[in-house]
């Protein structure tokens, strides 16, 4: 299990970068108007972590990635 202060430093890290790039807008620049994704990848001394954010104009598409996710999730505990 993660130490509550790993999370917190990674959750702060992930902050700082967003908010650059939230800033720059040619960050978003030619994007879909109904559906886009952003990925990031990071690390601090302990390991390494990794953030998506999607965006669409249709909940379905958001919904259909959370549960990607789970199914992901749920078949790494299993093995």
């Amino acid at each position: 299990m993660i130490e509550s202060e790993d999370a917190s430093s990674v959750a702060a890290t992930l902050a700082k970068n967003l908010m650059g790039v939230a800033k720059n807008k040619s960050s978003f620049e030619k994007l879909p108007d109904n559906f886009w994704g952003y990925y990031a990848r990071g690390h601090d001394s302990k390991g390494e972590f990794g953030i998506f954010v999607a965006y669409s104009q249709d909940k379905k598409d958001i919904d259909g990635l959370i549960k990607t996710y789970e199914e992901w999730t749920g078949k790494k505990k299993h093995d």
